[in-house]
């Protein structure tokens, strides 16, 4: 049995060789790529395609904890490409403590410890609160477990016993 598939247009080049056309890149949200760089920065990653991948799991992890209204809300008030991956993810079954879902970010990245996954966890976590504005955050920090403050680089604050 043959299979037909599409032939990428070639590009003649000095000399008579022809290569392959590139691969065209999808336009990209000038608001997503500021996320991006913000997230670059605060964590000083070489790259921005490696700042990009750990914003992706970061927020997709982010998304299966945040529910109801504040998940809408955060996507809302997010960049486009940001809150699709916020909103395509299914609610969590249970919630994770802050240390747990540590681990589960680690899980995600390859070759990632708890150290490494927790930096990349506050680097874009902590971009979020100028972005997304501190009453969202606060109201998302009183739907997560104790412990998740400190990652989006706020104090944990608890009452006086």
């Amino acid at each position: 049995m043959t299979t037909l598939t599409p032939q990428k247009p070639a590009i003649p080049q000095p000399g008579g060789d022809i290569t392959p056309a590139p691969e065209p890149r999808p336009a990209q949200d000038p608001a997503w790529r500021e996320l991006v760089d913000a997230v670059r920065q605060a964590g000083q990653y070489p790259t921005r395609s490696e700042a990009e991948s750990v914003t992706r799991i970061v927020l997709s992890a982010l998304g299966g904890h945040v529910v109801g209204d504040k998940r809408v809300d955060l996507a809302r008030a997010l960049p486009e490409e940001a809150a699709r991956v916020v909103a395509s993810q299914i609610p969590a079954t249970r919630p994770l403590t802050a240390a747990e879902f540590v681990d589960s970010v680690a899980a995600r990245i390859e070759g990632a410890t708890p150290a490494t996954a927790r930096w990349d966890v506050s680097s874009v976590l902590s971009v979020l609160p100028p972005l997304v504005g501190d009453e969202l955050v606060t109201r998302i920090l009183n739907q997560l477990p104790p412990g998740y403050a400190l990652l989006f680089g706020r104090a944990e604050l608890t009452p006086a016993a």
